[in-house]
């Protein structure tokens, strides 16, 4: 047989041996290509001037892939090597060099990964198909299915997986070329030993990772970049002192308390489990660290989402909408422009009003997280209130004489409830109406107030000095980007191409630049958080479940011999399903404790009211869980279904 025939023989007998390793390394071949494909794309170029940057987003976080990818790479091929090194020791025993064995080595991975690369491609355009339709949405474009390929795309994934590849390649070739026949043959016996096996050392670790991790986490809930990154640095003294001090402790505990090692199946799990974490201290505490990473990548995305969102609707409340910081300007000119050039459905200029204190204002600024933007409660007219309502299809409301109504964000309503007082104005007493919520544009200054603004009737508020001048319009068609831009030029020469504030503190919103910008922010910091967490995720599991496939043999000698012994088939089945939980469960379990409370920390320290309804704590807690167990739940059942069926045949 050729050396060529054997290589490939072995390629196809690896890749089904290792099918989840196969399986990710197309995947991630197939993300690459996709993102790539994103930077080539001019249709998503045109979408917006803001997405100029995406391409080097996208690269950044593809280079963070390649270096992951890599290193899962470098590390299976290790493993095989280790796993194959009697074979390659027979190969130079029977007459083979050893330069012959290393290019055999390198020609069965060389098309493992040419095979993966070319499936990833295929895969790679329905990848790229959903992401550009995800993009398109953001922007409000309908989605019709356009098959493309891109040579620059595919060109660039091929360099990503030449420097993956090269460089794990070389590094066995170089391994196998300076072994002797000896060394290859017994390779395979050497096993990483425990780092530390002192009882007392043990403990010290143990205790000191506990203190490190608590460290880590308060550090973290600090919002402070020296803090965040002193925090980094503790959580991984934790994890790493934890699963090092953790794993050689297990045979240790047992052995001090004999009579628990003999209860049901304890023995068992306790002897697969020590030999497993005996030799995978290092590699576990890192699958805890990209477990960490991805729950945070995880969680931080949706928090974006949920930041971008309630700007995006507060914003694009209006088609229009315009306001200056003082009461000697107007909106005049910018009322003249859009009179000769936007087509306008309704539209309404008006003041806001400065109320006689800051009763409501200074309640809410020490009862709730509050940021005052004046430093008075806010007025507005009736007749103005009902002519947005109107504008904005909002049913119609009426007030009752002698009373005022209240109109706020919604996360405000009851604390605005609870503070509400009559006000005297001209010798008339008015007392608290109803609270309306619904959108009106009430974030930050020059708009309907700041999260809360009262209504009076229109006499009541006539003798009342200006606070601001605004001006509201919806059009006939969406505003363009060039009518925008020469919106934000009126009072300013610049070119201020975004869609909130020009010189002058001037406040311009057109409800299709808004969005845009918000789309934009969407597809540069959601896009590669995704990208990244699914790829982490990916490769934690895959070597997870090679290390634990690595062991059927020894598994099914084990329940063979037990089967003689007399241990019913109940009893197998549980004892497995037991060491394998146990196994998948450690790496993901010290995440928990670190990412939790950092994104319930970062959720609190948004504006107020981004983390309302749908995207509340607890949502975006049980989100990011739930999408990480998704993954994680599936290479977990491959891997249970193999070994099952390996190691427990006659089930």
């Amino acid at each position: 047989m050729t050396l060529s025939k054997l290589s490939l023989r072995n390629a196809r007998r690896q890749t089904g041996d290792y099918l989840v390793y196969f399986v990710t390394v197309t995947i991630t071949a197939a993300l690459l290509y996709a993102c790539n494909g994103l930077i080539f794309s001019s249709e998503v170029q045109k979408l917006s001037s803001m997405l100029r940057t995406l391409p080097l987003v996208i690269v950044l976080a593809s280079i963070v892939v390649v270096c992951i990818i890599g290193w899962l790479v470098q590390y299976t091929t290790g493993f095989m090597f280790t796993k194959r090194s009697r074979e390659f020791g027979t190969y130079i025993l029977i007459g083979l060099e050893n330069g012959q064995v290393a290019r055999l080595f390198f020609l069965e991975n060389l098309i493992v990964g040419t095979f993966a690369f070319t499936l990833g491609i295929l895969l790679g355009n329905l990848v790229f198909q959903t992401l550009r339709a995800i993009l398109l949405a953001l922007f409000g474009i309908p989605y019709t299915f356009a098959f493309t390929f891109s040579c620059k795309a595919t060109a660039l994934t091929l360099v990503y997986f030449v420097l993956i590849y090269l460089l794990a390649q070389l590094r066995s070739r170089r391994r196998i070329r300076s072994m002797k026949i000896y060394d290859l043959i017994y390779y395979d016996r050497l096993n990483e030993n425990a780092v530390l096996t002192k009882s007392g050392r043990r403990k010290k670790i143990f205790s000191a990772s506990l203190v490190f991790g608590a460290i880590g986490t308060l550090l973290l809930l600090e919002r402070s970049l020296p803090a965040g990154i002193l925090g980094s640095a503790c959580i991984i003294v934790f994890l790493y002192g934890f699963f090092l001090s953790f794993s050689s402790g297990v045979p240790a505990w047992f052995d001090r308390h004999t009579a628990r090692k003999y209860q049901g199946q304890n023995l068992l799990i306790f002897r697969t489990l020590s030999a497993k974490l005996n030799t995978m201290g290092i590699v576990m505490a890192t699958i805890a660290l990209l477990f960490t990473a991805v729950l945070i990548s995880q969680g931080t995305g949706l928090l974006f989402g949920a930041i971008f969102e309630s700007r995006r609707s507060a914003e694009a409340c209006y088609d229009i909408f315009i306001g200056t910081d003082s009461p000697d300007q107007d909106c005049g000119d910018y009322i003249a422009y859009i009179e000769s050039s936007v087509p306008v459905a309704a539209a309404h200029s008006y003041s806001i009003y400065q109320g006689p204190d800051a009763h409501i204002t200074d309640y809410l600024e020490a009862n709730t997280d509050y940021y005052p933007c004046y430093s008075y409660d806010t007025w507005m007219k009736f007749s103005d209130y009902a002519a947005l309502r109107s504008m904005l299809g909002y049913p119609a409301v009426t007030m009752t004489s002698g009373e005022y109504l209240i109109h706020c964000v919604p996360y405000q309503k009851s604390a605005v409830a609870a503070c509400a007082q009559p006000i005297t104005t001209d010798g008339a007493t008015l007392r608290p109406g109803s609270i309306h919520t619904e959108n009106l544009n009430q974030k930050l200054w020059n708009t309907n107030g700041t999260d809360f603004i009262l209504v009076l009737p229109d006499e009541a508020v006539a003798a009342r000095p200006v606070s601001h001048n605004l001006y509201a319009a919806m059009t006939k068609e969406p505003v363009s980007a060039k009518q925008h831009e020469a919106l934000c030029r009126i009072r300013d020469g610049r070119n201020l191409h975004i869609a909130g504030y020009t010189t002058g503190y001037t406040t311009i919103y057109t409800a299709p630049q808004v969005r845009e910008e918000y789309a934009s922010w969407t597809a540069m910091t959601i896009l590669p958080l995704y990208y990244l967490a699914l790829v982490l995720t990916m490769t934690a599991a895959t070597i997870l479940t090679i290390q634990q496939l690595s062991e059927t043999d020894r598994y099914r000698r084990q329940f063979l011999l037990l089967k003689k012994l007399g241990m019913d088939q109940r009893e197998m089945n549980r004892a497995l399903r037991l060491q394998f939980t146990i196994y998948y469960a450690m790496p993901a379990i010290p995440p928990l404790f670190v990412s939790i409370p950092f994104l319930l920390n970062l959720c609190n320290a948004t504006d107020p009211g981004v983390t309302e309804g749908f995207y509340r704590p607890l949502n975006i807690i049980c989100i990011t869980l739930t999408l990480f167990c998704m993954i994680y739940a599936v290479y977990i059942v491959m891997a249970y279904r193999s070994l099952k069926r390996n190691v427990l045949p006659w089930n």
